[in-house]
């Protein structure tokens, strides 16, 4: 068993007709865990469009881990509150766009995961430091902050808004 015949990578076979000692993969052959069938949750898009709603339910605690991934990963750049104008920004790095602007306001929020997965512009991808899990609290978190800076007296509930105006029931 200690002398046992080997190849090293990539090395000359004389055993393999095409004498090559890596072997191909079987035509198919998906790595363990990276399967990816659930295109919505794995890409964001679901025939080839992005989509608009979160492929699991919304939870508070989605939220808060949404928060907390996004102050560690976007708030460099992106400020706690979204606006764009976090500490490397000040530093000198290019400016990213506001989240409250109108044209990402109305983007669905596979955009903010697709964004997350590939980077854009300036912004380099995150696929290999945030799970699929986590781009998407972040995306949910963005939608919130979004409602919270955009937000007017006719989006609060009636009776939470008694009590915002003064009034009894």
């Amino acid at each position: 068993m200690a002398d046992q015949p080997r190849y090293n990578p990539l090395a000359k076979s004389t055993f393999f007709e095409d004498a090559r000692s890596a072997r191909p993969l079987v035509p198919g052959t998906v790595a363990r865990g990276h399967l990816r069938a659930d295109e919505p949750f794995f890409a964001g898009k679901s025939g080839g469009e992005l989509v608009t709603a979160l492929p699991f339910p919304l939870t508070r605690g989605l939220l808060e881990r949404g928060q907390g991934r996004f102050n560690i990963f976007c708030s460099p750049c992106h400020d706690r509150t979204g606006n764009g104008g976090g500490m490397v920004v000040r530093r000198g790095y290019r400016r990213p766009p506001s989240f409250h602007n109108e044209r990402l306001r109305e983007a669905p929020i596979g955009h903010f995961f697709d964004v997350i997965t590939n980077g854009f512009g300036a912004m380099p991808d995150h696929a290999a430091q945030i799970p699929p899990t986590d781009r998407w609290a972040i995306a949910a978190y963005i939608r919130a902050l979004q409602l919270s800076q955009n937000a007017t007296l006719a989006d609060v509930p009636p009776r939470a808004r008694q009590q915002l105006e003064g009034k009894k029931e």
